[in-house]
């Protein structure tokens, strides 16, 4: 293909081609998938994005073997003609043959790598990383257009490669995640306070809120021995045990086998003389490697705010609902 119009416009073709697929890559994996839910619910290009979001892997093995087939055409079309015009050129500065074959050849794959790398496939990297929804949804329906065609294909190799990720023990995917671990959100978080982003003030909440997920009960047990009464004590005991402590739901039994609790309240018209055997009530458990944020769901459905933890060596302590509300607001339960 020597005339040069013809393989200026294939090589912009091309070119124009590659940075498609790159572009239409890295959208969809850059895209938030409920911005790309909003935007179905406006238009049909929005719908196209959010259907090749759901089969991602399909889509990019469809934008690689897009891009594969530009990078194959390049090579066939573009390098041979531009190293067909430079190898006369450098003859005429007096070069020998052979070596004006070279200098003509490394020339001609240097200028079409370039072209390739940087137009084909930076620059619309760069696009769609900055805009992802918006290119996600403009690029959506040719895209979807070339993966009807190449359908089949693209099930073949895509197979194929969760075939080889099967064989070294990893699972395919065919969406991403949109969800945050708790650790990285917490870095985020580190980070804004560090720049001036975030008031420290509310650095605290946020880690607590995080530190749910990873913290256990058995971090939330008081090392102190509860407050507690004999089995046989009498309402003036527990009130008695009350104003020392100035808790409100006090063990009954041994501190370190606890039978129920009893509340300060439901004594309040009872005989000082009687005894507390009557108003004790089942104490809520809870085991220690359970995490924060599960215990505080189960005591919330069992509508408890003390409850005891017990391990495989036996009773360990309680822990109460507003330690763990504690953990969540410092500031506020504090003050």
């Amino acid at each position: 293909m020597e005339n040069p119009w013809v393989v200026l416009t294939a090589t912009v073709l091309i070119i124009g081609l590659s940075a498609f697929f790159v572009a239409v890559e890295f959208a969809l994996i850059a895209a938030k998938k409920h911005r790309l839910e909003d935007a179905a619910t406006k238009s049909r290009s929005g719908r196209a994005a959010l259907r090749s979001a759901s089969e991602l892997s399909v889509l990019l093995a469809g934008s690689q073997l897009g891009i594969t087939v530009c990078t194959l055409a390049l090579g066939a079309i573009t390098k041979p003609a531009v190293h067909h015009w430079l190898t006369p050129l450098f003859e005429t500065w007096g070069i020998a043959l052979w070596l004006a074959d070279v200098a003509g050849f490394v020339l001609a794959l240097l200028i079409v790598t370039f072209l390739h790398l940087v137009v084909g496939e930076m620059a619309p990297k760069s696009w769609a990383i900055a805009h992802p929804e918006k290119s996600a949804t403009m690029l959506a329906i040719p895209m979807r257009g070339f993966m009807f065609v190449t359908r089949p294909l693209l099930h073949v190799l895509n197979n194929a490669a969760n075939w080889c990720l099967h064989r070294v023990g990893v699972e395919a995917v065919d969406e991403l995640t949109a969800a945050q671990n708790p650790e990285s959100l917490r870095q985020l978080v580190q980070h804004s306070v560090a720049v001036g982003a975030l008031d420290a003030s509310y650095s605290a909440q946020l880690s607590g809120a995080l530190d749910l997920g990873r913290l256990q009960v058995r971090d939330l047990v008081k090392p102190s021995p509860p407050t507690a009464v004999p089995a046989d004590a009498t309402i003036a005991d527990v009130q008695g045990a009350s104003r020392a402590s100035g808790h409100l739901r006090i063990l009954v039994g041994e501190p370190g086998s606890p039978v129920g609790l009893v509340h300060v309240r439901d004594t309040l018209s009872e005989a000082p003389g009687d005894p507390v055997t009557a108003l004790v009530r089942p104490c809520h458990e809870l085991e220690p490697d359970a995490t924060v944020l599960s215990a505080m769901a189960d005591m919330r459905e069992a509508r408890a705010q003390l409850a005891v933890v017990r391990g495989r060596d036996g009773f360990m302590g309680v822990v109460s609902f507003a330690d763990m509300l504690r953990g969540l607001f410092p500031e506020q339960t504090a003050a």
